[in-house]
């Protein structure tokens, strides 16, 4: 029985691809069917080196994958695995990579349903936006806001020789209260002194606190930007004045 033709599956790595169309055309030309080899082999971009080559052996019985890194060390994963599958995820660039690399003529080759491999940046900027945080601590419905708690608050420059877009929010309130009020009343504090000097964020850096002759003084700093910076918790002026007043915060 002649062996069936062979159909080029969506790519997974664009060397296997060449070896299983070497293989369509081999049994073409022979009768008897060919035995099934131990071990293939590839070139695969290397670890966070999408320009840079490695070499990768695979088993056709277990689905072992050994790949040989620049560094002369081995990497051994499962071909069906989530790090199998990402090694040799190939996109229409590491397939041109590829191309320049070896010389090889990849045309038509590219799965056109193939999802673009996020990079390293995208990966991390995806988990710093996890972390983040809204401006206001969140409450829970039982937090009672009592206006005798706050005794006043002012916004000071920072070393204004050096950075005049730095800012510390000095309030005093009542011995006591939580802390979570007391940060939320130093950014509403912010929000307001921001809305009059036309500021639009605040990136928070840090908090301090003391108390003194029966209150609690608080002392956050924050850096002011016209444009959204990167932070893990950001005031904007506006919404943040909207939800002091909807929390009974006073914003001075």
């Amino acid at each position: 029985m002649r062996p069936a033709t062979c159909k080029p599956l969506a790519l997974t790595a664009a060397l296997l691809g060449l070896a299983a169309l070497a293989g369509c055309e081999q049994a073409a030309t022979d009768d008897r069917p060919r035995a099934k080899p131990e071990t293939l082999t590839a070139s695969v971009p290397a670890s966070g080196r999408q320009s840079a080559l490695s070499r990768a052996s695979i088993s056709t019985k277990s689905g072992d994958i050994l790949i040989l890194e620049p560094d002369g060390s081995v990497s051994k994963m499962k071909l069906d695995s989530p790090q199998g599958r990402d090694a040799f995820a190939v996109s229409e660039a590491d397939l041109m990579a590829l191309n320049s690399n070896l010389d090889l003529n990849l045309n038509g080759m590219v799965a056109a349903n193939l999802p673009r491999r996020k990079t390293d940046q995208e990966r991390a900027l995806e988990a710093f936006a996890r972390r983040t945080q809204p401006a206001l601590p969140a409450w829970d419905g039982q937090t009672t806001v009592e206006k005798e708690a706050f005794l006043g608050s002012r916004v000071v420059p920072l070393n204004p020789d050096k950075a005049a877009d730095l800012v510390e929010v000095q309030a005093n309130l009542r011995e006591g209260v939580d802390a979570d009020i007391a940060f939320s009343y130093a950014t509403c504090a912010l929000a307001a002194w921001a809305k009059e000097n036309g500021g639009k964020y605040g990136r928070h850096i840090r908090t301090l606190q003391d108390t003194r002759n029966g209150k609690l003084l608080i002392g956050a700093a924050f850096t002011l930007s016209d444009s959204k910076p990167m932070g893990l918790r950001v005031m904007e002026t506006k919404e943040t004045l909207q939800e002091c007043r909807a929390r009974g915060i006073p914003a001075a």
